[in-house]
């Protein structure tokens, strides 16, 4: 069966801003504050220890998870604020499919699912997006990434 587990998420309006820097490595994201807790921890590290799919729902979540990641590759409890910035290439310890809208191009937010399914995947999926007039931003339509 599936387990559904919750992340608690304070999303700020700095997600949305748009990267002005060539180096990546000089952007600075807006911290956000989210929480996992213990239950939520052990029942992805028990998935993990399975072998099973972690889908994760949303880029602020994937950054979640990502922040709270041992150096062992597992979930651990965690309170706080992120301000990681997930851009390519990045090995994802936790999310291993991942679904999510989308998004506006030289955002933080395509840059973080070009890291997830690869530049060119990505950008294959946006010219069909665009083609076929699907909506974009938060309430727009949505991808799964498998």
């Amino acid at each position: 069966g599936v387990k559904i587990v919750t992340v608690v998420l304070h999303i700020g309006l700095g997600t949305f801003r748009p990267v002005e820097v060539e180096d990546l490595t000089k952007h600075k994201m807006d911290s956000e504050f989210f929480e996992i807790s213990p239950e939520t921890a052990n029942i992805i590290n028990h998935a993990l220890n399975e072998k099973k799919n972690i889908f994760v729902v949303g880029t602020s979540a994937a950054r979640a998870l990502e922040t709270s990641t041992t150096s062992e590759g597992f979930c651990k409890p965690n309170s706080g604020w992120t301000d990681k910035f997930i851009f390519p290439p990045y090995d994802f310890k936790i999310a291993k499919k991942l679904i999510t809208n989308f998004h506006m191009p030289e955002s933080t937010l395509i840059m973080l699912v070009a890291a997830f399914a690869g530049y060119n995947l990505t950008m294959k999926a946006y010219k069909k997006a665009m083609k076929e007039k699907y909506r974009f931003l938060s309430y727009g339509d949505a991808m799964i990434i498998l």
